[in-house]
């Protein structure tokens, strides 16, 4: 694992149940919210998937779909083959796994259809997302959806200082247990629009607090 890379194997194994005790399951209602868009997707790339709870359903819902998934640290992607594995027969035929630091990482193939982000762009600098993007751009198909859940700050009211409450403590806690030196939430939506992306179907939770999106690329 690089230098000043968040390290996330000490909470590999206990992930879920600490989201489980944070949220509950939103943040499973936000992953899996549009995964029926997924149903046609031939080539996905997953990024930062962690225990791997979405990729496991993916598969398993989506006969033919060959998934590549990157994660800095190889006790997440562990846990994410181990749960892919009992959830989809031939999981180790359609699964490839990447350790990479994905501010680093740019996808080798040319194909692919979908994009996912889940609880992940998070731990990214603006700068940092405007990179990824431009990385991965060239690997994409015409048609790909992006799909991105995410924390949010809600524009006004009291709900926007409640959010930022629970976002700061995150931050502080991950901080704590990984390393993360990122301490707020990107704009990647303005990122994605600059790069011929827009918005499409969407919902939100937990009084805005959180977010799932489905951005689609512009036609030319």
């Amino acid at each position: 694992m690089e230098p000043n890379t968040p390290n996330f194997d000490s909470v590999a194994r206990t992930y879920r149940w600490m989201e489980y005790f944070s949220f509950g399951r939103m943040l499973e209602r936000c992953r899996f919210r549009f995964l029926a868009r997924c149903a046609q997707a031939r080539h996905a790339l997953v990024l930062g998937d962690g225990d791997g709870r979405f990729t496991a359903r993916l598969l398993a819902e989506n006969p033919t779909v060959q998934v590549d998934a990157v994660d800095a640290s190889p006790a997440m992607l562990a846990v994410l083959r181990e749960r892919a594995g009992r959830g989809c027969r031939d999981a180790g035929v359609r699964l490839h796994t990447t350790q990479a630091d994905i501010r680093r990482f740019t996808p080798i193939g040319k194909d692919y259809d979908l994009v996912v982000c889940h609880f992940f762009l998070d731990c990214l600098t603006d700068g940092d997302v405007a990179a990824l993007i431009e990385r991965v751009l060239p690997h994409l198909t015409e048609d790909a959806i992006w799909l991105v859940s995410e924390f949010s700050i809600p524009e006004k009211g009291w709900r926007r200082f409640w959010a930022r409450g629970v976002v700061r403590s995150l931050y502080l806690a991950f901080s704590v247990l990984t390393g993360l030196r990122v301490h707020q939430i990107p704009n990647y939506a303005n990122i994605l629009r600059d790069n011929r992306f827009h918005r499409g179907e969407n919902a939100v939770y937990q009084g805005e607090m959180l977010v799932s999106e489905v951005w689609e690329r512009r036609r030319t």
